[in-house]
């Protein structure tokens, strides 16, 4: 097809001044499929090298490609996948593959083309004003519509039924078919119609979509009725409600020529880019707050952690909107310290990260073993776990060097007092573990002010040195407190110190004395 002849080009370059049939007419306007429409757009931008599903993240190698192959095909879509895997977002940002405009009759039910009426209205609005017939210019985001299947979606609210109402304003028979509302399928015409959580849709309800699927007419009551719908269809649904909630009929499934699996984030790094497109902070909350990348990591270690817990129904998932969610409650945690304390700016810290419990708690599901601890322990061993992560990947861990130092006294055979003089020279921890040893500990309260903040880190022997040694930068001075509080934890999550929640804060001590004292954090992170 000729690039300049399409009815994209037309549409876009003439709607302004085109209202009425006859103008239209003499336009480079021909009718086409929702679907050619779709494909011949996504050519266009093939040819181009532009980019196409923007904001949706990660699967440019996976889902993105099978999706387009899908469109080229001209095929109906099914996108099966976990919770909080940008299925909806991947379907509407296909809106942007359709013309910015096209044409409708004016006054029409539907989305009637006027070269290519389906209506009844729209066929005897034609015939009665002619070439002088009036059309609208509908926008592509108007041709977008979606509906959640819920167990009470009925076949009037998706195909339609008899209006009494109609019938009587209008002084029809009930065999006419002009009494007949249309559902949400039948107005979706020449448009995207996506129905999420599909499963969930009665088997009763899907059957009734079988015709439209196949040769794009629907019944309604009894009415012999054809009524060549052009529509593309998307479906979304988890694949776990096959055999959970419920499940899509064969017959349909047979139907839905293109099925595209969704998967989450494959890095870290993906999973981070994704929170910083879709977390949504206040301006004064970025004046105020910094945060350091080191944290940013963190949060999205936990999804990453969640979805490898014993605890946590795997077949659930753990949705990208659990990192959204901590990000801005982490903010917010920091704000409110920031804000108690009269201060005007601070740096986000790992104490804050109590703040995001609420938002891990709520979008995860537990098996057995998760409800027996219960959500709040499960979400702060969640947390330990990342941090534990995270400090492995910045600082030498502590068991590794324990392995290393045991491996290299084999080899020598030296005694035990020259092994436990060498074990103090290599070890960087040495001096923080040993002023705890002492027998001083630590309280890092969640609302402290910055100034006690600092000064309470200063006491702690040791923390510069690993820092200076082992930070490949040299830090200013907010981002060295945070690395300081952050190998505290780290450490503490090694179970070389204690740590063990107090109110509104947490102590950290030597883990012997802890262990003794029965009140040290174990290595779960409880």
């Amino acid at each position: 097809m000729d690039s300049s002849k399409t009815p994209s080009s037309a549409s876009r370059s003439e709607h302004p001044k085109v209202q009425t049939l006859g103008q239209l007419k003499e336009t480079s306007y021909r009718p086409r499929s929702v679907k050619d429409e779709l494909r011949d757009n996504l050519v266009a931008l093939l040819r181009s090298g532009k980019p196409r599903f923007e904001g949706v993240l990660g699967f440019e190698d996976t889902v993105l490609p099978d999706l387009e192959r899908a469109v080229l095909s001209r095929h109906n879509i099914i996108l099966l996948g976990l919770r909080g895997q940008a299925k909806t977002r991947i379907a509407r940002r296909m809106v942007d593959l359709l013309d910015e405009w096209v044409p409708a009759v004016d006054g029409a039910e539907l989305m009637d083309d006027p070269l290519r009426p389906i209506g009844r209205d729209a066929r005897d609005l034609l015939a009665a004003h002619g070439d002088d017939s009036p059309i609208r210019w509908v926008h592509r985001s108007e041709r977008y519509t979606e509906k959640l299947a819920t167990p009470d979606v009925s076949v009037a609210d998706l195909i339609g039924d008899v209006d009494p109402i109609k019938a009587a304003n209008r002084k029809l028979s009930y065999s006419d078919e002009r009494v007949i509302h249309f559902g949400l399928v039948p107005r979706a015409h020449r448009g995207l119609f996506v129905i999420n959580e599909l499963p969930d849709l009665q088997p009763r309800i899907q059957v009734a979509l079988f015709n439209i699927l196949q040769e794009g007419d629907i019944q309604i009551r009894g009415f012999k009725l054809r009524l060549p719908l052009d529509l593309q269809f998307v479906f979304t649904a988890n694949p776990e409600d096959y055999t959970n909630r419920g499940s899509i009929v064969t017959p349909l499934k047979d139907r839905i020529e293109s099925q595209i699996l969704t998967h989450y984030p494959k890095s870290l790094a993906i999973s981070r880019a994704i929170s910083d497109q879709e977390a949504r902070l206040a301006p004064a909350q970025a004046e105020r707050v910094d945060l350091h990348p080191v944290l940013l990591d963190l949060v999205e270690q936990l999804a990453i952690e969640a979805r490898e817990s014993e605890f946590i129904d795997e077949k659930s998932g753990v949705s990208a909107r659990m990192t959204i969610s901590a990000r801005e409650n982490l903010v917010s945690a920091a704000e409110r310290r920031i804000l108690l304390n009269g201060e005007e700016r601070s740096m986000a810290r790992v104490g804050d990260t109590w703040g995001i419990v609420p938002a891990i708690t709520g979008k995860v599901e537990l098996v057995y073993e998760g409800e027996q601890e219960g959500p709040y322990l499960v979400a702060l061993n969640l947390l330990g776990k990342a941090i534990r992560k995270q400090f492995e990947a910045y600082f030498p861990d502590p068991e590794a060097l324990k392995i290393q130092r045991k491996r290299r006294r084999r080899r020598k055979g030296e005694e035990a007092s020259e092994e436990d003089a060498e074990t103090a020279v290599a070890d960087p921890y040495a001096p923080i573990s040993a002023w705890f040893g002492e027998g001083h500990t630590l309280d890092l309260m969640h609302g402290m002010p910055e100034t006690a903040f600092r000064k309470a880190l200063d006491a702690v022997p040791g923390l510069d040195a690993v820092i200076d040694t082992y930070w490949q930068t040299s830090p200013d001075t907010g981002e060295r407190y945070f690395l300081k509080e952050f190998i505290l934890h780290g450490l503490a999550e090694h179970s070389i110190l204690s740590k063990h929640l107090i109110e509104a804060g947490a102590r950290f001590g030597d883990l012997l004395s802890s262990m003794l004292a029965g009140d040290a954090v174990d290595e779960d992170g409880y």
